[in-house]
């Protein structure tokens, strides 16, 4: 382990040397509750390999990654019934991330539950629609589909 790791708590976990509440482990991944969780339930699903967000990963660690999200993910909706779930993962300081190791946050939902909504009030977020605003978005998404080599079905 490096130092970089050792200063992760999420690989102090993966190495057995820090505490967490287990929910799943296998080779490949961790899911444990948070220490504050925001609702009852919540979880936190990690890379056993220190990765400092999502775009660091392989496409295997990933995959690996998001297997474990829907295992968990599905033992939640079943023990626990919620009434909706956000998967949440956030990459960089202006994304909210405050641990730097790759994570993916489950919380299970209720109405009126202490999380309360994620995305902006209708009509206070990004504008869209007017003419040029719509050229922009053409644009941008020619430049994506570029970038991403076309789309496949």
């Amino acid at each position: 382990m490096n130092a970089r790791e050792q200063a992760c708590p999420f690989c102090e976990i993966a190495a057995g040397t820090g505490k967490a509440r287990m929910v799943y482990e296998d080779a490949h991944t961790l899911a444990f509750f948070p220490l504050a969780p925001a609702t009852r339930g919540h979880t936190l699903v990690v890379p056993r390999a220190h990765a400092a967000d999502l775009w660091a990963m392989g496409e295997t660690d990933a995959q690996h990654l998001f297997r474990t999200v829907m295992v968990v993910g599905r033992a939640l909706r079943t023990v626990l019934g919620p009434d909706g779930m956000n998967v949440i993962n956030s990459a960089g300081a202006a994304a909210t991330q405050t641990v730097f190791h790759t994570h993916v946050h489950l919380v299970p939902r209720r109405p009126g539950d202490a999380m309360g909504p994620i995305w902006p009030a209708k009509g206070t977020g990004f504008r869209a629609g007017s003419p040029g605003e719509d050229a922009s978005a053409d644009a941008l998404a020619a430049r994506l589909c570029a970038a991403i080599g076309g789309s496949e079905q």
